[in-house]
């Protein structure tokens, strides 16, 4: 009886959801049907369907959804392993920290849009200017969630590592990710959305292609049922790419736990 109460109540829950979702793209397409608001601000769901049949069945998406993630994935790969390595660094180090932080804190001040101007005098407007951007937008967050998670790991299982003569290395692996990695995950998944936003920026900006492009191209001819259809596409793309992360966090973690 026990376990299916919890089932049942999540059915529930997934019901409300979907009820809830319905009654809203119900309401948007009243609205805009009768003319409540114009057509030219927001499109009725219905439209906005046959736009992302049309995307997909036509293959127009297709070119511009790998470039995008492949602008992300370069970007977000990067800032991963940079974020996760400088913020180790930087509290396993003695003083690093100290020294360095206000350096940082600094630089993540600094409004990012302010920079891709210069990104674009840098590096053009291929693929490394994209990439340099999801990196700005996803490194710092990374960073400051490391040093935050490994400074939450109890002093009682380092004292026990050292008791047990543990190397460095082996602290390090058995008990400091592991104490770091939620606060970790947490960051990546932030960074994850935030990441593919930059990389839509940078499209949006100067490129002649990826979704970004694809959406200034929709909007600049007023098909608002198409702009929609991209933004909703940019959002499940989000939504699974979080749900990979997800994922991959359930899988690290447990084993860890498991060694």
């Amino acid at each position: 009886m026990g376990i299916g109460k919890p089932a049942k109540s999540s059915w529930r829950i997934v019901a409300g959801q979907i009820a809830l979702l319905l009654i809203v793209l119900g309401l948007i397409e009243y609205i805009v049907r009768a003319e409540i608001v114009g057509s030219l601000y927001l499109s009725k769901p219905t439209l906005v369907v046959e736009e992302i049949v049309k995307l997909f069945t036509q293959g127009e998406i297709f070119h511009h959804l790998f470039v995008t993630l492949k602008e992300f994935a370069a970007g977000y790969v990067l800032s991963a392993v940079a974020g996760i390595g400088t913020g180790m660094l930087l509290v396993l180090i003695p003083k690093a920290e100290t020294f360095f932080r206000p350096f940082l804190s600094a630089l993540l001040a600094v409004p990012k849009v302010t920079i891709i101007p210069l990104l674009m005098l840098w590096l053009g407007i291929g693929l490394s200017h994209k990439v340099a951007i999801v990196f700005l937008f996803c490194f710092f967050t990374i960073a400051f969630n490391t040093i935050t998670g490994i400074k939450q790991t109890a002093d009682n299982h380092l004292k026990v590592a050292r008791v047990f003569e543990a190397s460095k290395l082996q602290t390090i692996v058995k008990v400091i990710l592991p104490s770091a990695a939620p606060t970790i995950f947490v960051a990546l998944r932030v960074s994850a959305a935030t990441g593919l936003v930059g990389a839509l920026f940078g499209e949006m900006v100067a490129s002649k292609d990826g979704l970004g492009n694809l959406l200034i191209q929709a909007t600049s001819l007023y098909d608002t049922a198409k702009a929609f259809a991209i933004i909703t596409v940019v959002t499940v793309v989000s939504v699974l790419i979080i749900a990979v992360i997800d994922l991959l966090e359930k899988r690290v973690v447990l084993k860890w736990k498991s060694a």
